[in-house]
C-alpha cells in the first residue's frame, strides 16, 4: 500500500504578494497610514476646539459648524436641527473645517519632512570613518615592509 500525501496548491501570485507586503517600503507606508490617522485626530480636535473659536471671534461670532445652506426642508438655526428635521442641506462650515484641517497637516508635515531632510543631509556630509584593517591586511603589509627591507 502506498501512502499518498494530498498538498494545498497555492497560486503564484500568493507569493508575490507576500515578497510586496514585507517589503519595507509598503510597511513603512502603513505605519504611516496608521499613525496619519491618530494624527488626524489631534488635528481635528485643535481645528474644531482651538482654532475655529478664534477664526469666530474674529469674524463676529459666526460659527463654521452652524455655516450652511438648506436645500430642500424646514429652514432651522443650527446644522443639527436642520439634519433632525430631515432638511437636505449643504453644509459650508463642515467643508471649511475640513479645508482648515488640511491646511494644517499640510503645514506640520511640510515642516516635519523640510527639517528629518535637513538632519539626513547633515548626516551623510559627515564622512564616516574609514574600517580598522583586517589581521591579514596587518600581516601582509608586515610581510611587504619585511620584503622591502631585505631587498635594499
Amino acid at each position: 500500500m502506498s501512502e499518498t500525501k494530498h498538498t494545498l496548491h497555492t497560486p503564484g501570485w500568493v507569493g508575490d504578494f507576500q515578497k510586496f507586503i514585507m517589503r519595507g517600503n509598503v510597511l513603512d507606508l502603513a505605519v504611516g497610514v496608521v499613525i496619519g490617522a491618530a494624527f488626524s485626530a489631534i488635528v481635528s480636535s485643535a481645528v474644531k476646539d482651538i482654532l475655529t473659536p478664534f477664526i469666530g471671534l474674529l469674524t463676529g461670532g459666526v460659527d463654521f459648524s452652524n455655516l450652511f445652506i438648506t436645500l430642500k426642508g424646514p429652514v432651522k438655526d443650527t446644522l443639527a436641527e436642520a439634519q433632525k428635521a430631515g432638511a437636505v442641506t449643504v453644509n459650508i462650515g463642515v467643508f471649511l473645517n475640513a479645508v482648515i484641517q488640511f491646511l494644517i497637516v499640510a503645514f506640520f508635515i511640510f515642516w516635519l519632512t523640510r527639517i528629518l531632510s535637513k538632519l539626513h543631509r547633515k548626516e551623510e556630509a559627515t564622512p564616516a570613518a574609514p574600517p580598522a584593517p583586517t589581521k591579514e591586511e596587518v600581516l601582509l603589509t608586515e610581510i611587504r615592509d619585511l620584503l622591502a627591507k631585505k631587498s635594499v
